[in-house]
């Protein structure tokens, strides 16, 4: 019987990448880096063997979509910013098993889903950065869910999140989930200085991820779940924050009470909100 051990909502900024390069942003993101090292360290202590990745840079426009290779490599370039990702190769191993049960599974529960084992179907920077700093030696396994999901309603997502778990729990695998997307996710206006890569782009979405972060923080989610389409709308959340209605789909929605675990703090890249944060598991 297969086992969630880790849930957590993840930044996968392509600053982090710029971070490494020499130049004037070298180092600017340890932080976040820091944090994703330390996730994937409490994955590998809880014996997890298999890392999904909701990916909000993955666009869909019809159903959901899961990409389950037995095995990704390549070297990647970010068409919406090669100036910040550019010539970045990757290798991972997949779970095709894992990927086609979360397909079944959430299909069967009314959520119409396809898995796929395509070659020339790639991995989305929501997935690669991460993995970059968690998966370096290709020690976890990986399936990438599509979480930019265009015409979609987040309750559905919230099904598929549930599904999710479902097919975790029938399956044969360790399995830590991954919301890998922004909180606001306004950019900052074409033409801005440079220094603006550490600003927000409107002091509203600051003050509105600040309280998002304080519910998180509190454990007050039937708060958060009723105000999270608003908050989408309104603050432009990343994808839609399909990849946050789907983890807490997976966690109980609104029924779920914990208060969450902050890794990197509340940080601002190229106008959007950022965070890394463990969802502890719900008690038994």
């Amino acid at each position: 019987m297969g086992k969630l051990s880790l849930a957590a909502k993840i930044t996968h900024v392509p600053s982090l990448y710029l971070s490494e390069m020499p130049g004037p942003h070298h180092g600017c993101r340890e932080a976040a880096i820091r944090g994703h090292h330390t996730i994937g360290q409490r994955c590998r202590e809880l014996g997890v063997d298999t890392i999904v990745v909701f990916d909000v840079h993955w666009l869909v426009n019809a159903g959901y979509h899961v990409n389950c290779n037995s095995r990704f490599a390549g070297t990647y370039t970010s068409n919406e910013l090669p100036h910040f990702i550019k010539d970045m190769s990757y290798a991972y191993p997949g779970n095709p098993e894992l990927g086609r049960l979360i397909a079944e599974t959430a299909t069967a529960n009314g959520v119409a889903t396809r898995s796929h084992e395509i070659d020339s179907l790639e991995l989305e920077y929501g997935t690669l950065v991460p993995m970059r700093y968690m998966n370096s030696d290709q020690h976890f396994k990986v399936v990438s869910v599509a979480g930019w999901c265009a015409w979609h309603n987040l309750q559905d997502s919230r099904r598929f999140g549930a599904s999710v778990l479902e097919a975790i729990e029938r399956s044969d695998s360790n399995v830590a989930v991954l919301a890998s997307g922004s909180l606001s996710h306004r950019f900052n206006d074409n033409g801005s200085p440079e220094e603006s890569i550490h600003q927000i782009s409107r002091e509203f979405f600051r003050q509105v991820d600040l309280r998002v972060v304080d519910l998180w923080r509190s454990g007050d989610w039937k708060t958060f779940c009723k105000m999270l389409p608003e908050y989408a709308d309104l603050c432009e959340g990343e994808g839609g924050m399909h990849d946050t209605a789907m983890l807490l789909g997976l966690l109980g929605w609104d029924s779920y009470d914990r208060p969450v675990e902050i890794v990197t703090d509340y940080f601002c890249s190229s106008g959007t909100g950022q965070i890394n944060a463990v969802f502890p598991l719900p008690r038994a």
